[in-house]
């Protein structure tokens, strides 16, 4: 996964202690280069690929011992922050672009500039633009590209051949914010009701669904929109930011976005989408899972959960074609990054440029789970899946047409999506308009004033 924010009280410690942090691990020394260092990441399906890396690093590096600590994603941030408060920050972990603004503004990353430079490290052999997005405002270098995401349509290839939808259709679909086009078709047919009645039919009863046409794990505000929405608003010509990365200003106000999400929200009103008060506690991908909703969109990095539930035959299918004709996704990229407090920085370099590194990417593609950041690791990557029956063309195509646009890098990324996911979850429950997004946007506008 790679969504949520940072907790306001965690981002507070962390600013608070950010110099004593900082200072205690400015400085290498020949002696940092040996050891156990820290790495942590979030998903657990990355682990064994990880822990391979780990295992082949300590071989050629027999000084260096990496030890793995994996946490799932809700807990993730809070323990890194309050880590980095408390001086035990793990000295490399897997970093996401909506954190790691904040982390520069506490000064709590260790630039990586002149190790890239000292050790010659390619940034070329990464796909376009992922190494771009780890250059701060600053001008400063703080991680190695890992992987890199765009967004799909996963769904019931059973379910979609009893409601006479065939893969080509599905991969054909189209979307516009006043009628849906056909993706609100396919959604509300594939829509069953408790009495068998499909959501287009007469007589069909909205308040007892049996399968959702379409799955919802939330509001998505928190990440605008990445697997939920934005590859719907971005056909519109709408941008989160004036620009990205490191835009200032941000556009919830527009109407286009507005007329997007009043649409999405419409779907829970006409019973083909979950109501986002039945969500809460529950999990999108298991309900899919167990034959509740027939469509999820969601991130490539969810290949490997949604390929494993038993008894699905699993289609994956491109985001819709939109307003401008095109189908779009969100482009996200992961990197490894050392955290300032770290009494083995030169160690830790070490690991995150061995991360950043076709051997290890390349074991990480031999696994099927993610698509590495480095160009050949990617091929590699798709062939890994294709050889387990999986075709992700849906996801590797985006990278292939140049129709991906960037998630928001911004400073005050938590403050902004605690204004954010509440007004957005205001809509999705039908409990306040779109064009209450304005007064929203106003308020997020307001942090950059200062």
């Amino acid at each position: 996964m790679k969504k949520k924010v940072l907790g306001a009280v965690a981002a507070a410690a962390v600013a608070t202690l950010a110099l004593s942090a900082c200072g205690s691990g400015g400085a290498s020394s020949a002696d940092s280069a040996k050891g156990e260092i820290s790495y942590w990441l979030w998903d657990s399906n990355q682990l064994p690929a990880y822990q391979q890396c780990a295992d082949d690093f300590h071989k050629t590096n027999p000084d260096i011992t990496v030890k793995i600590t994996q946490t799932g994603w809700d807990d993730y941030w809070g323990k890194i922050t309050n880590g980095m408060a408390s001086g035990t920050a793990p000295d490399v972990f897997t970093d996401h672009l909506s954190k790691y603004p904040d982390f520069i503004k506490t000064k709590q990353l260790v630039a990586l500039d002149d190790a890239v430079s000292n050790d010659k490290v390619d940034l070329t052999q990464y796909n376009a633009g992922l190494a771009d997005l780890w250059v701060g405002q600053d001008g400063k270098r703080y991680g190695l590209p890992k992987d890199w995401d765009t967004v799909g349509l996963f769904y019931n290839k059973k379910m979609a051949a009893d409601a006479g939808l065939s893969p080509e259709q599905m991969a054909a679909l189209t979307w516009n914010p006043q009628d849906g086009g056909s993706y609100e078709k396919a959604i509300a047919h594939l829509t069953v009701d408790k009495n068998g009645k499909r959501g287009d039919e007469p007589g069909f009863d909205k308040n007892n669904v049996a399968v959702y046409g379409l799955g919802l794990p939330g509001s998505d505000a928190e990440n605008a929109g990445q697997t939920q929405w934005s590859f719907l608003s971005a056909t519109t010509g709408w941008s989160a930011t004036d620009k990205t990365p490191w835009g200032s200003h941000f556009n919830y106000d527009d109407k286009r976005v507005q007329d997007t999400i009043a649409w999405w929200a419409s779907l829970a009103q006409k019973g083909y989408m979950p109501k986002l008060e039945t969500t809460v506690g529950a999990n999108a991908p298991d309900a899919f899972g167990a034959g509740k909703a027939a469509i999820n969109a969601n991130g490539d990095w969810m290949i490997g959960q949604y390929k494993g539930y038993k008894g699905i035959d699993l289609g994956i299918a491109p985001t819709p074609a939109g307003v401008d004709g095109k189908s779009a996704s969100m482009f996200n990229g992961l990197a490894d990054s050392i955290w300032a407090g770290t009494k083995k920085k030169d160690a830790s370099i070490k690991w995150v440029e061995y991360l950043g590194s076709s051997a290890c990417q390349d074991v990480v593609a031999a696994k099927a789970v993610v698509f590495p950041a480095i160009k050949s690791s990617t091929d590699k990557a798709a062939a890994a899946f294709k050889a387990k029956g999986i075709d992700v063309t849906a996801f590797t195509q985006h990278v292939k047409d140049k129709s991906t646009f960037l998630l928001p890098i911004t400073d005050n990324a938590a403050k902004v999506a605690g204004i954010m996911k509440p007004a957005m979850d205001a809509v999705i429950a039908g409990k306040a308009p779109a064009s209450s997004l304005s007064a929203a946007n106003d308020q997020v506008n307001a942090l950059f004033s200062k």
